[in-house]
């Protein structure tokens, strides 16, 4: 053989080497990322041609997917989609998956470990692939009056079982319909998109859990007395209670709601400083404990933690190393406080279930498409921010409340109600945003429930007086009334 053909040899010899490399290379090592990559569109068909396993509430399928006749082979549908989006989310060709969608993804697609079996057997049997069901610890009918009652104004309410942590509601307002972003038309499904972002009312955001946090006003509340019991108060403690409070190192002062006094005289008990949501009074106690002893019993509710349900959820927030006026502010919900509302429905569940709180979760149980159980949620303790006797003592305050102070607009006929008003101030000079936390029936609570109305709702668009005692307290009394009625106690 002559030179210029054994030269010509190892040239090709050293690029069939080079093809066979960068084959490997891309077929073997950099398979993952090619797959990861969205403009891999076989994997795009992949991911959306595969059978999608239903959401479930109340034994009826409220999303699925459909078989269509386009290159996706599947559409996801969604039945009562603006009901459920605060919990389900969206599942886009576009856009991805959100909610549920996405954290229960590998379970819905069918390649979580736990179906591992069922794929070997479709793969056998020639069978397509097919995800599993996941079964919420929704309440429909629970989740249809909440919706109902909160109707267009914003904001969002949460319900809880409180001895087990199950979401019975949860609902943001306003809120969007999934099947929207569920469409297989890429230009219309933009559209639907850059509609809802350009929503100045943010209907993406999910009020309940997530995006913003709220001043939660007097139902902070809860808290500082929790403290104050724990710190060897009684509800029969008297405290100091001007009718304008001044705020140590400042010129400022405090006043009660449209300046009002809380008794005849310059002090009240705990139990009426409460009962009333008297301002002064708990700015001063929450001085006289201290900052460390209301945030460490706040942390011990779930404060700043962060917690999957299993949707991620915001941390709640608390002041930094406040001074004495800033700690009297936060003492009554205000300055750098910031929750929630499944924050404050913890709160409440926790004092609902003798002082021990559940954590909380949103799925029930998810089943193989063979409807082989692969996991059960089952209910877990969180902490035990306070003991029974003093949950109780609290739980006897909120029934004043309700009985014969702020919260009267919850009470239910035949049912002992517990519950807390709270009228925060945004800072913005918008109207106040509207709170009202309770559970019932107060001597064998099955549901608690926290609700949220951003600036007063129609009432604050309106110019009215708007407080939580009558914006949010008729919400809370048309679901727990609801709740009752299911379980037979109304």
């Amino acid at each position: 053989m002559n030179e210029p053909i054994r030269r010509l040899s190892v040239v090709v010899l050293v690029m069939f080497l080079v093809l066979m490399g960068a084959a490997s290379y891309i077929q073997v090592i950099n398979a993952n990322e090619l797959n990861a990559d969205g403009r891999n569109v076989r994997t795009l068909y992949r991911e959306y041609g595969t059978f999608r396993g239903p959401f479930v509430v109340d034994g009826d399928t409220i999303v699925a997917s459909k078989s269509v006749d386009d290159s996706f082979n599947y559409q996801r549908t969604y039945t009562d989609g603006a009901l459920y989006a605060a919990a389900t989310g969206y599942y886009s060709i576009v856009f991805g998956r959100s909610g549920l969608e996405q954290s229960e993804n590998s379970l819905l697609n069918g390649s979580d470990d736990a179906l591992f079996w069922n794929r070997l057997g479709d793969l056998f049997a020639g069978r397509e692939q097919e995800g599993a069901s996941v079964e919420m610890t929704l309440d429909s009918t629970l989740q249809k009056v909440a919706s109902e009652q909160l109707g267009d104004q914003r904001g969002a309410v949460v319900a809880l079982d409180p001895t087990t942590g199950e979401i019975l509601a949860m609902v943001t307002s306003p809120t969007y319909d999934p099947t929207l972003l569920a469409g297989h038309n890429s230009v219309e499904v933009n559209k639907k998109y850059q509609e809802l972002l350009n929503d100045e009312n943010r209907p993406l955001i999910n009020r309940a859990i997530a995006g913003d946090t709220y001043p939660p006003g007097s139902v902070f509340k809860l808290v500082v007395a929790a403290a104050a019991l724990e710190s060897g108060y009684t509800p029969e403690t008297s405290l100091y209670a001007p009718q304008e409070l001044k705020l140590p190192g400042t010129s400022n002062t405090m006043s009660n709601y449209q300046n009002e006094k809380c008794d005849t005289t310059d002090t009240t008990t705990l139990k009426d400083a409460l009962r009333v949501s008297c301002n002064t009074a708990f700015a001063n106690l929450g001085m006289s404990l201290g900052w460390e002893v209301i945030e460490r019993k706040a942390k011990e509710f779930g404060w700043t933690d962060q917690i999957d349900i299993p949707l991620s959820v915001a941390a709640s927030r608390l002041p930094e190393d406040p001074d004495d006026a800033q700690t009297a502010m936060a003492s009554i919900g205000q300055y750098d406080d910031r929750a929630t509302p499944l924050q404050m429905a913890m709160v409440t569940a926790a004092i609902a279930n003798h002082g021990q709180l559940m954590t909380p979760y949103l799925v029930k149980t998810v089943r193989a498409p063979d409807l082989r159980v692969v996991q059960q949620n089952e209910p877990t303790e969180y902490s035990q921010p306070m003991t029974a006797a003093d949950a109780q003592s609290l739980t006897d305050m909120m029934v004043e409340v309700v009985d014969n102070g702020s919260g009267r607009a919850a009470a239910i006929d035949g049912v002992k109600v517990a519950g807390k008003t709270g009228t925060a101030e945004t800072g913005d000079g918008s109207a106040p945003d509207n709170w009202f936390v309770g559970f019932a029936p107060a001597d064998n609570p099955t549901i608690a429930v926290a609700v949220l109305v951003e600036n007063g709702g129609a009432q604050g668009d309106a110019g009215k007086e708007a407080t939580g005692g009558i914006v949010a307290a008729p919400i809370a009394k048309a679901v727990m009334e609801a709740a009752l009625a299911k379980n037979g106690n109304s």
